[in-house]
């Protein structure tokens, strides 16, 4: 018999400002601890050194994650112009260096190639799989690995400052599994200098931003109180990217139990993805067929 996990049943979001030198993964359980969760998961990863916006998922909210994953996020971040590093950041050793520094006319030119649906190669220091292991882990061996290119949509690549004649500070706005260490990587290629990042912090992500969140800092000193609880974003956050329905009661009823159930539906079409609520209360997320929600995920928040 499974034993029972612990804690509260709490469903919602807590939106992090994550500190440089600490992983996605220990913000998550510290997060759950702190508000005595039953489930937490992230919507995200971010690297060790990276810092900002981390949206950690609580109770019923983690079966939101795939929405705010697959949203638009954005990104400011600097480059040093002039060398690369394996690791394609600064955690790594220096492969080759150039005395040449590009203008600011010829970075913003190079910029437009890495915009709309690219190709990326992900960094040989990633979390990709490689035949069932993670990159990293052979990258560490001392493997040269080939990594396949995966699609990448930019929305917006644009040079923000340029503190010196080394380093470049750029925003980003892109979708689903872009690598800025790759962006810059790719970036020094193309002006012929090399390049790696120096910093890197998220800005926002589908409908959170930095507006939103609370630091490491503010976890550990409201942990297990009802004040860390007045932090916490509805679950319906993570689906604002989906219209919404109104589910009849015996709709809902019927969504509940996990079978399609009639909905109230207005600026939809058939096949349409879509969530429903009863009372303003999230029930389901599903595809809209013919005045039914067949649902694919159900929440029990009861």
């Amino acid at each position: 018999m499974a034993r029972k996990r612990k804690g509260r049943d709490i469903s919602g979001w807590l939106i992090v400002d994550k500190p440089a030198g600490m992983s996605s993964t220990a913000v998550v359980n510290k997060v759950r601890w702190a508000l005595e969760a039953k489930k937490a998961g992230h919507a995200g990863t971010l690297d060790p050194e990276a810092t900002g916006l981390l949206a950690v998922a609580l109770g019923e909210a983690t079966k939101t994650v795939p929405y705010i994953t697959d949203a638009l996020k954005a990104y400011a971040f600097t480059i040093r112009l002039g060398q690369a590093t394996n690791t394609d950041d600064t955690e790594g050793e220096v492969i080759a260096e150039s005395p040449l520094r590009p203008s600011d006319e010829e970075i913003k030119e190079a910029l437009h190639g890495f915009v709309g649906d690219i190709m990326q190669v992900p960094p040989q220091f990633s979390a990709v799989k490689v035949d069932g292991e993670r990159a990293y882990k052979r990258a560490r061996d001392g493997e040269e690995l080939e990594l396949s290119a995966r699609p990448l949509f930019v929305e917006e690549l644009l040079l923000s400052s340029r503190p010196d004649a080394d380093t470049a500070t750029l925003e980003m706005t892109c979708g689903k599994g872009g690598y800025v260490r790759s962006i810059a990587r790719d970036l020094g290629d193309t002006l012929g200098c090399g390049a790696h990042v120096l910093s890197l912090r998220r800005i926002w992500s589908g409908p959170f931003s930095l507006e939103d969140a609370v630091t490491v800092e503010q976890i550990d000193a409201l942990a297990r109180t009802p004040d860390l609880d007045t932090h916490l974003k509805p679950l319906e956050l993570g689906l604002a990217d989906l219209p919404e329905l109104r589910a009849t009661p015996e709709g809902a009823t019927r969504l509940k139990n996990g079978n399609p159930g009639m909905v109230i539906a207005s600026d939809v079409e058939y096949g349409d993805e879509a969530w429903a609520t009863l009372d303003g209360k999230p029930i389901a997320v599903g595809i809209y067929k013919a005045g039914e929600l067949h649902p694919s995920r159900v929440f029990n928040l009861d």
